[in-house]
């Protein structure tokens, strides 16, 4: 019995040391953010990169008509102009929202269709409109447990390898809405869903449409990841993986000005996609905390009315990168980073800071 109690005891006594030792670092890593406010974007930068020898972190900027961009590597130094590619994550969000846009100019695609419209699913559902998944008000989770990713957490591969269009559709079929509104929601999930109504409009796989969306805008060096071993710690992809239209184009600092530049031309399916569709509150604690708001949503691309910004961010577990611009002052921010976004000071935050500096 004196064993087993002298056993609890330091079983006890290690759970704990356990919860004092996060509530430690807890406490340290507030004291920390609580800085970054009234640190400048050089500040954030410096910091970000300080003693890290692999980092490279591409910044550019849009002012006056002329874009601009500088590389920096450690301790801020910067870096000689080399186009480095980065996997922008969810930034490709917004690009498959800009292939929805093009569809619907082309009366292929209506945003107030349900989803069943355009896929093979039971008609006994409430499915979300297509404008409601491109808002992340569907209802839909961030994504759904599939068998593959078991063996992607194993592997250390990225979670979403493997999850085929046929998982999707079938999980599609169980959905269950019990919401007519939902509030917002980000949702890898629905744009995953989205991808799927590209592939069926259009006939043709999403990689193959999004490949030829980035070269009939001149974006030459962004494409959809090729797959293993394309970028150091990059992520795994099949070329046909269904959530390829949540996040995996690859890009440099070039193509990233010249997508940027659409944006602030503020035209066509551009334009459309910078809408306002639906109000929302999604500023979360750490966004209020650096001066981010997220008040409403276009397609995929979100609304910052107190700042004046329309922006989206990206990550991968190995990178990160953030897409802002102010339509008044037509200015725009990128910042490409192979950072992981929880690395001290992540691309969204850096940009932010930037942008507001640059009005």
């Amino acid at each position: 019995m004196k064993k087993r109690h002298m056993v609890i005891i330091i079983i006890c006594a290690v759970i704990v040391l356990a919860v004092i030792a996060f509530l430690i670092i807890q406490t340290i890593i507030k004291r920390q953010m609580a800085k970054i406010p009234d640190m400048s974007a050089a500040d954030c930068l410096t910091y970000t990169l300080r003693g890290k020898a692999d980092a490279v972190i591409s910044v550019g900027v849009i002012q006056n008509g002329e874009a601009t961009w500088k590389v920096y590597g450690q301790d801020g130094r910067e870096l000689p102009d080399t186009l480095y590619p980065y996997e922008i994550g969810s930034l490709t969000k917004t690009m498959t929202a800009t292939m929805i846009a093009q569809a619907v100019e082309e009366g292929k695609i209506n945003l107030s269709d349900p989803l069943d419209k355009y896929l093979k699913l039971p008609h006994d559902k409430n499915y979300p409109t297509i404008q409601d998944i491109l808002t992340h008000t569907s209802g839909f989770p961030s994504f759904y447990y599939e068998s593959p990713m078991t063996g992607n957490f194993f592997a250390g591969r990225n979670s979403f390898y493997g999850v085929t269009d046929e998982m999707m559709l079938n999980r599609l079929g169980k959905w269950k809405q019990k919401k007519e509104d939902n509030p917002w929601k980000y949702s890898n999930f629905g744009y995953a869903a989205l991808g799927l109504v590209l592939e069926n409009v259009y006939s043709e796989e999403y990689a193959d449409l999004a490949d030829n969306f980035l070269k009939e805008h001149q974006m030459t060096n962004s494409h959809i990841s090729s797959g293993r071993g394309e970028l150091p710690n990059g992520w795994d992809w099949n070329r046909d993986d269904s959530y390829l239209s949540a996040g995996a184009v690859v890009s440099d600092i070039e193509d990233m000005l010249r997508y940027a530049s659409y944006q602030l031309d503020n035209k066509g399916i551009f334009a459309d996609t910078h809408k306002v569709l639906k109000k929302v509150n999604a500023t979360t604690d750490n966004y209020a905390l650096f001066d981010m708001h997220a008040d409403a949503m276009g397609m995929a691309w979100i609304h910052d009315e107190k700042n004046g910004f329309i922006w989206h961010n990206g990550g991968t577990s190995d990178y990160n990168s953030y897409l802002g611009f102010a339509p008044e002052t037509k200015t725009a921010v990128v910042v490409l980073s192979n950072l992981s976004p929880n690395y001290r000071i992540p691309a969204s935050v850096y940009g932010i800071k930037l942008l507001k500096e640059l009005q």
